[in-house]
């Protein structure tokens, strides 16, 4: 069968009607019959699959693996044999054998051919085992009217052909059938959402780890600001008269600005394609969308760790910060905390927003507002009018401000010049030890340390779930 008809006139809303897409929205009039049994509205999806008009892949994975997953997500586990035969007879079924282990690529470098692309969205398809398969791929206008032009006389042919009268036969005696066949619904033992998780965990991660240059990206983009930073100070002094204080500050809004902005990066390279690859594939009900949204989560933790890591090894010793191991853990500790929460805030707002570009400013202007309000590094924050000083509490910069300035300045003894008496009245040499410019800057943080900690390691979890919330009002809408 041949749909046609002008941009706009219904093509892909009628296939979408057919695929049991339009769940949410819409009136549909008439019956769907399979096997003359009548099917119910949200039974379509069970029995059809579509095809999409764009081919939407993880570009760093071979075609084998793409349907691999894709079985393992629409299929429950059995023997490893079962998928792998599964997948093989689908390939084969669709000449796609030969290209088996090369990697799906995209359409601005290497990979396979668009035709083969084509290929392998129709064998995703039918790994779930639909009845029929919908598929649609619309033409340019100028060939618009010469396709008409043949499916009409194809039209007519097929109308005087043997095989066209036959299945009207079987139609008709279908309707007068005693005992009518059943029908034919995809396999009903999906997967436990745990399973899907984990499948989707290493899908996600497989892909991230084929592309060495993303890899790289989370790995060193840290430590190359720590870099500029050690090369600009070199090593931070006790002395007062050679910026004592004001090195230290200056270090811990670098830190404090820049990590919740790698993280940004980080989601904004990678997530808008997972996004749009579960987009596509929850439609298809292989699953939900937080679900990718949950593994990607899962999957940033040991890179983003080992990134922290190796940052604040090189930079912490390398400058001369508070020399003792523990400090230095709980410096790591403090700044691992933003670069997550720079990521996962990119995450919620790209659940909201489509383009990534807006994405990154909106993240962007937070973050800044959040440095701004909430540091204390530019204005002490109870110096700051009312609604400002509030506003410093949902930010998480507040906490971890203070834990940096804690783990830094405690304990620190300044020198000030020389000692004889005019020194003693010199505006910097009023601050001789950290404990007063911790009281001065952040009163009482001292005693706060933990609970900072506590506070600064909650927003993780918060935005995780706030994260799936806006998926699945995502998810809504887009089934609209």
């Amino acid at each position: 069968m041949c749909i046609l008809g002008a941009s706009g006139s219904g093509k892909t809303t009628l296939l979408d009607a057919i695929s049991g897409r339009l769940r949410l929205t819409g009136t549909l009039l008439g019956d769907v019959c399979v096997n003359g049994r009548s099917l119910r509205q949200d039974q379509f999806q069970d029995c059809f699959s579509y095809v999409q008009q764009s081919d939407t892949f993880l570009s760093s994975l071979t075609v084998r693996e793409t349907l691999h997953y894709t079985a393992m997500l629409a299929i429950r586990s059995g023997s490893g044999d079962f998928f792998h035969r599964k997948v093989e007879a689908v390939m084969a079924e669709l000449s796609l054998s030969h290209v088996a282990d090369r990697l799906i690529g995209n359409y601005n470098f290497g990979g396979i051919s668009s035709g083969e692309r084509r290929r392998v969205s129709i064998a995703a398809q039918l790994l779930q085992d639909p009845m029929d398969l919908t598929s649609v791929d619309t033409q340019s206008k100028e060939r618009e009217i010469e396709t008409y032009k043949r499916v009409q006389m194809l039209e007519s042919a097929y109308k005087e052909s043997d095989i066209y009268h036959k299945t009207l036969e079987n139609i008709e005696r279908t309707k007068h059938l005693k005992t009518l066949p059943m029908i034919p619904f995809k396999t009903k033992d999906p997967p436990g959402a745990l399973s899907k998780l984990w499948v989707l965990l290493r899908r996600v991660t497989r892909n991230l780890l084929r592309n060495k240059q993303a890899v790289i990206m989370r790995l060193v983009q840290n430590l190359i600001m720590g870099l500029f930073l050690i090369f600009f100070l070199l090593r931070v002094q006790n002395e007062m008269l050679k910026g004592a204080v004001q090195d230290r500050v200056g270090l811990l809004y670098q830190f404090l600005g820049a990590t919740p902005y790698t993280g940004m990066l980080n989601a904004v390279t990678l997530f808008p394609v997972l996004r749009t690859v579960s987009d596509q594939e929850s439609q298809d009900g292989l699953y939900q969308k937080w679900q990718m949204l949950l593994a990607y989560v899962l999957h940033v933790l040991p890179f983003s760790i080992m990134a922290t890591l190796l940052f604040s090894s090189v930079s912490y010793w390398t400058l001369g910060l508070y020399p003792e191991v523990a400090r230095f853990g709980y410096f790591s500790a403090a700044l691992l905390a933003p670069h997550l929460i720079g990521e996962f805030l990119t995450l919620v707002v790209l659940g909201m927003i489509q383009n990534p570009n807006i994405a990154n400013s909106v993240v962007a202007l937070l973050s800044i507002a959040g440095v701004l309000v909430g540091s204390g590094f530019l204005r002490n924050t109870e110096e700051m009018p009312i609604p400002f000083k509030i506003f410093s509490y949902f930010t998480f910069q507040k906490f971890c401000s203070e834990i940096l300035v804690v783990n830094e300045f405690y304990g620190l003894n300044f020198t000030c010049g020389s000692l004889n008496a005019s020194m003693m009245y010199h505006p910097l040499c009023t601050i001789t030890q950290g404990i007063q410019f911790i009281e001065r800057t952040c009163p009482g943080a001292t005693a706060r340390f933990t609970k900072n900690f506590v506070i600064l390691y909650s927003f993780i979890p918060v935005l995780v779930i706030l994260g799936i919330i806006v998926f699945k009002i995502r998810d809504y809408f887009i089934s609209r």
